[in-house]
């Protein structure tokens, strides 16, 4: 589920461009209108609108898009439902307000009109509007059990314009590309084989970077606005975390062990030998033959080392 929010001044534009019998429109909810005609609801926005004619964008005008995936659940009565309780936490509430629901897509949507003059004349705030309905979106989104679409994953390619057709080609470069390389060296490089100029943006007359800004088939875009992922800072991040990462994976030189040789035991000498090397004293416990008195010995010996 994602919102579109617009504002404007013409009420009797927004009433027609919802009911517009070419899109099917269902009215499936609304309050504080009467519904007679396009006309006589537009005139229902205007009236309430004059009592406080200091507000020039008094229509609000909200796209609410579910995930064709969420069809199947979603009939008018669900869809007016998530409307409302999406107005509600929006703040939008104690005016009026018509819910026309669209049948010209593949995906289920909505278009709410209102009046930002609520019934006793103050103004419905926009302040941080799109923000909060992100947040909202994804609640409800969560709440419903609904779809959650993959962003810039789902679109569809054909049907854009520019600049957003460059944008969303720029924006898969940038994925493809800025998750391989290592360093700005290699990122600049492979950029500019794919036709797209990059300029650093510096804070006043220092050295120090603060914005990166692409440019291709002569649109420019601010990293952050081509994605959010691809501001400068959060490129320089990931690229580090590339070159961390594959310095991690390069082959480690084993530690040096010393090769030890075996003892051939084909002679006596190393055995009766001053060396000793393999004496009864020197021999792992476990491969001394058993000797009562040698044992009684060491207890002795032990004692009085300990004594």
């Amino acid at each position: 589920m994602i919102a579109k929010i617009m504002k404007g001044s013409d009420f009797k534009g927004v009433v027609y461009y919802i009911l517009n019998d070419e899109k099917g429109t269902q009215i499936i909810d609304s309050d504080g209108l009467f519904l007679e005609n396009n006309d006589t609801i537009a005139q229902g926005f205007i009236g309430q609108a004059q009592m406080n004619p200091r507000v020039t964008k008094a229509v609000g005008h909200i796209a609410l898009s579910f995930s064709k995936e969420d069809a199947p659940r979603l009939n008018s009565t669900v869809m007016a439902q998530i409307a409302r309780e999406y107005m509600e936490r929006m703040g939008i509430k104690d005016t009026q307000y018509i819910i026309g629901r669209h049948f010209d897509k593949e995906h289920p949507h909505v278009h709410i009109a209102f009046n930002r003059i609520n019934n006793n004349g103050m103004t419905i705030s926009d302040r941080n509007d799109r923000f909060r309905s992100e947040r909202i979106c994804k609640e409800l989104t969560r709440k419903y059990g609904l779809h959650f679409a993959n962003g810039k994953e789902q679109v569809k390619i054909d049907r854009l314009r520019e600049p957003d057709k460059t944008r969303y080609e720029l924006y898969q470069i940038l994925k493809s590309e800025v998750g391989r390389c290592k360093d700005w060296n290699i990122l600049l490089e492979r950029l500019k084989r794919q036709g797209v100029d990059v300029q650093f943006k510096y804070k006043g007359q220092t050295n120090e970077i603060q914005g990166i800004v692409f440019t291709m088939n002569g649109y420019r875009f601010n990293g952050s606005k081509v994605d959010r992922q691809f501001s400068y800072s959060k490129i320089d991040a990931a690229l580090s975390r590339n070159n961390y990462g594959e310095r991690q994976v390069q082959p480690q030189p084993q530690a040096y062990q010393e090769e030890i040789s075996p003892i051939s035991n084909s002679g006596s000498s190393l055995i009766d030998g001053s060396l000793g090397l393999l004496s009864p004293s020197n021999m792992p416990e476990e491969q001394q033959p058993y000797d009562p008195y040698l044992k009684n010995k060491k207890k002795k010996k032990q004692r009085k080392i300990n004594w």
